[in-house]
């Protein structure tokens, strides 16, 4: 880590200029503001950041810039000037040609912004045939040449390749190529790098700032996540409800915020190292965003019996998808997704799955509930083989573990009230009558922090954050012992998250439950974990209690893991890296391929690093 020094602007004339900006939807007949005189100023060169949680108001904001919200149902007031010309009283033809020439945007999601239908090189060369007078040939050329700009390997042979070919990372790195086409003077990034493992995210910043260097783009980078904001923002603005509360270099508002919600957002950032001393998971300090005021936040008692038996003992688990193709689907090769995966898991204990998207975790968590079926191993629940068990026998080993998967939203049904999906599971084992299942529906949602007169609600009229509680709830309906939590905090806002954290630890605590924690997000594991297991290529490449895994990391992946962790301080923002593509290497292997048997050395008790 080096002392941030802040980047030179290139020059002081302003490319964007907002002022007293508007924003209102109609609803019910009348216009109801939603983003409320919102000013700011973005300098030729300069990165400034739109910060704050889901509802903020921070897209809407980049929406209305871009003139891209509905016109029927949406009104924009105020004054949009992008180099002297006020975007707001442009006629819709001539907005067209302002947007992917002047002005471009990065959406959070690449492959619902990407046209399946059509190979991503025909997708670049629209947008070149859109706003120059170039051949298709020349096109081709320098989409290819815009390819290789953005570290695509292989640019000329991936040209004709359609976007579902692409990893999540590459995906936004065609994004970032069609947006940079046409050299616009203003890069709108909205949560560019939400979605992205830790590891790709840094090298998408790495690339946004390296790219804004070379062609002295500007940048609007929209934004929830504190860290990123310290590793890339010059400037940066905290909006909370629709409203601008604080605005002002980086460094000023991270060291000196004055707004009580500036300081809730920076309190719920995870900091890699904030364990260092301690055994057992901390919750998360809450910080009210109305009075500032902070609870202190307590170390989580341990539950965790030495010497108990194991509630889940995971053997040798091994999965793989078969590869068909030709004209006849012959059997071309395997994904060895999981491969010779072991560990236990005790009562009351949280043992965290890493790695990035691609190395097996969530595999294993479906293999173990076996919504897929493993090839070999063994899984133990409770003293119950469940690779052994037949339908039935199924049935009974479901109320002993349950799962709790990332989008919440697509968890529930959105024809069904909150209050039948958590009564929903307890009714179908037959573990009461409709009477005690309201009575348990209530008592469940009071634990996880809602009142039971929401049990009355459709899932659309929740948040993320309470969306997540429902499912929660729902999954301990049948009174588990184990929870697998596939990604299940990875889509919410910082400060969503911490609540969300603290409420799985307080439960773990009351309740006794068992974790097996699926992330990609190493803060947040380092927070909440009694072990460790570091996954790569679907093999377990490190394993062992968090103190030591952490403290003394021995894999080079998980070293990389770590060192790829944004930093919520802009005075100890990294240097721009060698923007390296480092994509997690193929686990596609010939039919005929030998696994080699795992070995691991010990490095310190229970530490166990992959030979």
């Amino acid at each position: 880590m080096t002392r941030f020094q802040p980047r030179a602007v290139q020059s002081a004339t302003q490319v964007l200029s907002v002022e007293n900006l508007t924003t209102s939807f109609l609803v019910d007949g009348q216009w109801k503001p939603v983003v409320r005189n919102i000013s700011f100023d973005v300098g030729a060169g300069e990165t400034v950041a739109i910060v704050g949680e889901s509802g903020s108001g921070k897209s809407v904001t980049s929406l209305s810039i871009m003139r891209l919200l509905q016109a029927d149902s949406s009104r924009v007031e105020g004054k949009v000037m992008l180099s002297g010309r006020n975007l707001l009283a442009l006629p819709e033809n001539a907005m067209r040609q302002v947007r992917g020439k002047d002005v471009a945007m990065i959406f959070q999601e690449p492959m619902t912004s990407l046209n399946p239908l059509f190979t991503i090189g025909d997708q670049i060369t629209e947008a070149l045939l859109c706003h120059s007078t170039m051949s298709k040939a020349d096109a081709r050329a320098e989409t290819i040449r815009l390819l290789k700009k953005v570290r695509i390997p292989s640019a000329s042979s991936r040209f004709d390749e359609y976007p579902h070919r692409f990893s999540g990372g590459m995906r936004q790195r065609v994004m970032i190529a069609m947006a940079l086409a046409s050299k616009p003077r203003l890069l709108i990034a909205d949560e560019p790098t939400t979605a992205l493992d830790v590891t790709i995210q840094g090298q998408i910043l790495d690339l946004i700032k390296m790219l804004q260097e070379e062609e002295g783009t500007s940048v609007l980078f929209i934004t929830h996540d504190m860290g990123v904001v310290a590793e890339i923002a010059d400037r940066t603005i905290v909006m909370y409800r629709g409203e601008q509360v604080e605005t002002g270099a980086t460094p000023d508002i991270f060291h000196h915020g004055r707004h009580p919600y500036t300081r809730a957002l920076l309190a719920a950032v995870p900091v890699l190292g904030s364990m260092d001393g301690r055994d057992r998971p901390l919750r998360f300090p809450i910080v009210n965003p109305e009075t500032g005021q902070s609870d202190v936040p307590t170390e989580v008692e341990d539950t965790v019996a030495a010497g108990s038996r194991p509630i889940l003992e995971v053997k040798n688990l091994t999965k793989r998808f078969d590869i068909h193709s030709g004209l006849f689907g012959r059997l071309t090769g395997r994904v060895h997704a999981v491969e010779n995966v072991s560990f236990d898991l005790h009562p009351g204990e949280t043992l965290s799955l890493v790695g990035e998207s691609g190395c097996g975790k969530s595999t294993t968590g479906r293999a173990i509930m076996r919504l897929i079926e493993p090839q070999s191993g063994s899984v133990v629940v409770d003293g119950k083989d469940v690779l052994s068990l037949g339908k039935d026998g199924m049935r009974e080993m479901r109320k002993t573990v349950q799962m709790i998967f990332q989008d919440p939203y697509a968890s529930l049904n959105p024809r069904i009230r909150v209050g039948a999906a958590i009564a929903e599971p307890y009714l179908e084992h037959r573990m009461g009558t409709a009477r005690q299942a309201k009575d348990i529906v209530a008592d469940l949602l009071e634990k996880v922090g809602l009142s039971p007169d929401m049990a009355s609600r459709f899932p659309h009229e929740f948040s993320g954050g309470q969306r997540q509680r429902i499912c929660i709830a729902r999954a301990l309906a049948l009174s588990p012992k184990v929870i697998v939590a596939d990604e299940s905090v990875s889509a919410l806002d910082v400060s969503i998250k911490a609540q969300v954290i603290n409420l799985m630890l307080d439960l773990q605590r009351s309740l006794n439950l068992s974790y097996l924690f699926i992330s990609h997000d190493m803060a947040v594991v380092e927070r909440v974990s009694h072990r460790v297991a570091v996954m790569y290529l679907g093999e377990i490449v490190e394993i062992g209690p968090r103190s030591s895994v952490f403290g003394n990391p021995q894999h080079d992946y998980t070293k990389k893991l770590m060192a790829a962790v944004p930093v919520p301080d802009p005075d100890r923002r990294r240097d721009k890296q060698a923007t390296i593509v480092e994509e997690l290497t193929s686990p596609i292997r010939p039919i005929d391929y030998r696994v080699r048997p795992p070995a691991y050395r010990e490095v310190s008790p229970g530490h166990l690093v992959s030979m």
